[in-house]
């Protein structure tokens, strides 16, 4: 499974069957959520019980599907407006594991934006 840097993240926020496989989710992503589904970006699908996840994504020459079904427990719900949502890795990765991204605390971390006008900063 190969993501890069450049690679978007989209969840798509209604329940999916999961008999649907790779024709069918690529349709999704096509036709509902109006993305190119052989771009490269990763498409993530939940069904209604939130028992099951699938991942849809192109690589290289042809498309692939990554699945997980828990025997305990759902997937957190995500709350957000509208039929899709662009996650980063690390929510992509709290949703896998079953932690609840939305209502965590984010801790503030260096960037290079706070190293404008100082003379040491490290680079």
């Amino acid at each position: 499974m190969m993501l890069s840097v450049t690679t978007r993240i989209w969840l798509y926020q209604k329940p999916v069957d999961m008999r649907r496989s790779f024709d069918g989710l690529a349709a999704i992503a096509q036709n509902v959520l109006s993305l190119r589904a052989a771009s490269g970006d990763w498409f993530v699908f939940i069904n209604r019980r939130r028992t099951q996840m699938k991942i849809l994504y192109f690589d290289m020459d042809g498309y692939c599907i990554w699945a997980k079904r828990l025997e305990r427990g759902r997937f957190q719900p995500v709350r957000h407006a509208g039929d899709r949502l662009l996650l980063d890795r690390a929510q992509l990765q709290c949703l896998i594991s079953g932690l609840d991204w939305q209502n965590a605390r984010k801790n503030k971390r260096f960037s290079r934006s706070d190293c404008s006008g100082m003379v040491n900063c490290a680079a």
